[in-house]
């Protein structure tokens, strides 16, 4: 209940430091015409007066929506989707793998079991991560 002249002994509506919410509060002390001291009705906690905020208006403009949240994927789906990206099939430059043959990264390699793939990285001097439709694979090769 709010009366239109605040005095000592009228009770407001004040944020409690104890309860950390919007209770009512009977003033104790004035200065001026403003509440100074008050004392929560809840927790009989003592202290100067904090007024409740003001709820903000709900406004969205074009700078502050947000995008749609990304979906987390998983490892699987991350090098399905890193391979579709690839464009393997329009390459002309594709190896045989070969055990003994060296790989460098960006190399296009056409793999007996698993297909079409392209180093990624290399692990070591003798092997190298490739990339197929499939999911990564770290396969042996030539020293480079």
């Amino acid at each position: 209940m709010k009366s239109t002249t605040l005095s000592a002994g009228t009770t407001i509506d004040a944020r409690c430091t104890k309860c950390r919410e919007i209770t009512n509060h009977t003033i104790i002390a004035m200065v001026d015409d403003q509440p100074a001291m008050v004392m929560c009705n809840t927790c009989q906690g003592r202290h100067k007066y904090r007024a409740p905020k003001a709820d903000k208006p709900v406004t969205t403009t074009a700078s502050q929506k947000k995008a749609p949240a990304k979906k987390r994927l998983s490892a699987e789906q991350r090098d399905q989707q890193e391979w579709q990206e690839l464009n393997l099939e329009s390459r002309s430059n594709v190896k045989i793998y070969n055990i003994d043959a060296p790989l460098k990264v960006k190399d296009v390699v056409q793999h007996p079991t698993f297909g079409l793939g392209q180093v990624t990285g290399k692990t070591g001097l003798d092997k190298a991560t490739v990339l197929f439709e499939g999911g990564s694979k770290i396969l042996r090769c030539g020293k480079a």
